[in-house]
C-alpha cells in the first residue's frame, strides 16, 4: 500500500486510523486496554535496517524509490488512545493515529497484534481478580503459551490486578513480584516425599509451599507440618474436586495446629472455579493456561480503520466501510464516559467533530461525563508517563478504578450485552 501510494501522490495524505473492536468477543460485558505502553515502546524502536531492506529489495517486494522512503522511516505524528487499565466497550476508539497515510497504515499490524493479545489477557484477568473477592492470584502461565507472549501476557495479567507471576523474565523486565512452587518431579525425584519436602526447608526455610497431591493429600499435608512445623508458610493443591479437598485440608491443618499456614490452589483455574472457590477456606489461586489464553477468547477482534483523511484542498473527509456485519464510523472523534449523579458508569459516547480534545466542547452532554482519550505520542515523540515500570503501575491503578466505576453488571461471569451502551453523537 505505501509503496502505491507513493507512485499515486497520496502517501503523504494526513489521514487518521481508529484501532477499534466492533463487540465485545466472549460476549463479556466490559475489556480492558493492555499493551498501551508496549506498543508504545514499539514504535519507537520500529525501524527498516539493512537486513529488513536487502530482504525486500531481493524479493522484488517494493521500488527502490520505496526502500528509500522505508530506510528513512521514523513515526512523526500524533497518537491518542485509552491509557492502559482503561475499560472499553464496542466501537471503544482504543488507538487514534493521526499521521500521514504511509507512517499511520504501518502500524496496522504492530498495533493489533501487541493490544490484541495484551488485552484479551487482561479483559480475562480482570474477571478473575472480581471473582476471586479480594484474594490473591498469581501467574503461571508461561508454559501454555510462546515464550515471548508469555512475559507479556504477564504484565497484562498484573495490570488487571494479579498480584505476582512465576515468569522471571517479567519480573526482570517490568518490575512485577515473582512467586513460585516445587513441581511433583522434585517429588518424585526423591526417595520419599518427606526426603523432598526436607530438602525445599533445608534450602528456603518454613515460609515456602510445599505441594501436598503429590500422592495422598491428607498424608502430605501432615508429613508437611511434621516435616516443617507449624509455621509453615502454605500448601499448595493441585488436584481433586477443589471445594471438598481445600475444606479437609483446612481442617486438618487446623488441627495439627497449623492455623496461620495459608492454602494455595491451582488445577486449570478459570473465573469461573475462582468464583466456586472464593467462599471457601482457599487464601490465594495460581492460575495458569486459562489466563494467557484469555480464558477461551485469545483475541479481542479490533481492527484498524481509515476513519478520515485530507483532500486536495486540505479539507477533511470522513471516510467509512459498508461492508454487511463490518461497517465502521468515519470522522475524528473525541470520547466521553457518561456518569451518573453516583459517579456509575453510564454510557460510552463517541463524539463526531474536531477529534480527541474537540468535540466535547461543543456537544451537549445531560449529566456529568469524563475525557477518555489521552495524547500517548505528540509529533512523534513518546508521553514517557505510559511506558517503563512506572507506566505499568499507574495502569494498574488505573484499571481498579475503572473497574469500580461500572455498574454492578459488569462483573456477572454470564454470557451478555456489554455493561453500558455506545451512544455516538
Amino acid at each position: 500500500m505505501v509503496d502505491a501510494a507513493l507512485q499515486a501522490g497520496t502517501a503523504e495524505r494526513r489521514s487518521v486510523f481508529e484501532l477499534f473492536a466492533r463487540r465485545l468477543t466472549g460476549a463479556r460485558r466490559y475489556g480492558v486496554v493492555a499493551g498501551t505502553g508496549r506498543l508504545l515502546e514499539a514504535i519507537e524502536r520500529f525501524r527498516f535496517g539493512d537486513a529488513e531492506l536487502e530482504f525486500l529489495r531481493d524479493r522484488g517486494v517494493v521500488r527502490e524509490r520505496t526502500l528509500d522512503w522505508l530506510a528513512d522511516f521514523r513515526f512523526s505524528g500524533n497518537v491518542w488512545g485509552y491509557p492502559e487499565g482503561e475499560v472499553f466497550f464496542p466501537g471503544s476508539p482504543l488507538v487514534t493515529v493521526e499521521s500521514s497515510f504511509a507512517e499511520g497504515v504501518l502500524l496496522e499490524t504492530l498495533a493489533l497484534s501487541i493490544l490484541n493479545a495484551d488485552s484479551a489477557v487482561a479483559t480475562a484477568a480482570s474477571r478473575m481478580v472480581h471473582a476471586a473477592h479480594g484474594k490473591p492470584l498469581a501467574e503461571m502461565g508461561s508454559r501454555r503459551t510462546g515464550e515471548f507472549s508469555a512475559v507479556a501476557a504477564a504484565r497484562a495479567a498484573y495490570i488487571a490486578g494479579f498480584s505476582a507471576t512465576s515468569n522471571l523474565e517479567a519480573g526482570r523486565r517490568y518490575g512485577i513480584p515473582t512467586m513460585g512452587t516445587a513441581a511433583h518431579s522434585f517429588t518424585l525425584l526423591h526417595d520419599t516425599e518427606r526426603a523432598a519436602f526436607a530438602a525445599q526447608i533445608a534450602a528456603l526455610g518454613t515460609d515456602t509451599t510445599l505441594l501436598v497431591d503429590t500422592y495422598d493429600i491428607e498424608q502430605g499435608v501432615r508429613t508437611a507440618i511434621d516435616v516443617a512445623g507449624t509455621e509453615l508458610g502454605a500448601v499448595r493443591i493441585d488436584s481433586g474436586d477443589l471445594p471438598v479437598v481445600v475444606a479437609r485440608v483446612r481442617r486438618l491443618l487446623d488441627e495439627l495446629g497449623a492455623t496461620r499456614t495459608r492454602i494455595t490452589v491451582t488445577n486449570d483455574l478459570d473465573e469461573h472455579t475462582v468464583a466456586a472457590l472464593a467462599a471457601s477456606p482457599v487464601d490465594s489461586f495460581g492460575v495458569g493456561t486459562s489466563v494467557v489464553v484469555g480464558s477461551g477468547t485469545p483475541t479481542m477482534g479490533m481492527v484498524y480503520k481509515l476513519v478520515a483523511h485530507t483532500d486536495d484542498a486540505g479539507g477533511w473527509v470522513s471516510v467509512a466501510k459498508k461492508s454487511a456485519d463490518k461497517v465502521s464510523v468515519g470522522g475524528r472523534k473525541s470520547v466521553r464516559r457518561g456518569l451518573s449523579d453516583r459517579g456509575v458508569a453510564t454510557a460510552e459516547l463517541i463524539l463526531l467533530g474536531d477529534g480527541p480534545g474537540g468535540a466535547e466542547e461543543g456537544a451537549e452532554l445531560a449529566g456529568s461525563s469524563r475525557e477518555v482519550l489521552v495524547p500517548l505520542v505528540v509529533s512523534g515523540e513518546v508521553r514517557r508517563e505510559h511506558t517503563g515500570i512506572d507506566g505499568i503501575a499507574a495502569a494498574r491503578e488505573r484499571h481498579r478504578r475503572c473497574v469500580q466505576e461500572l455498574p454492578p453488571v459488569a462483573m456477572s461471569l454470564t454470557r451478555g450485552d456489554p455493561a453500558i451502551p455506545t451512544e455516538y453523537r
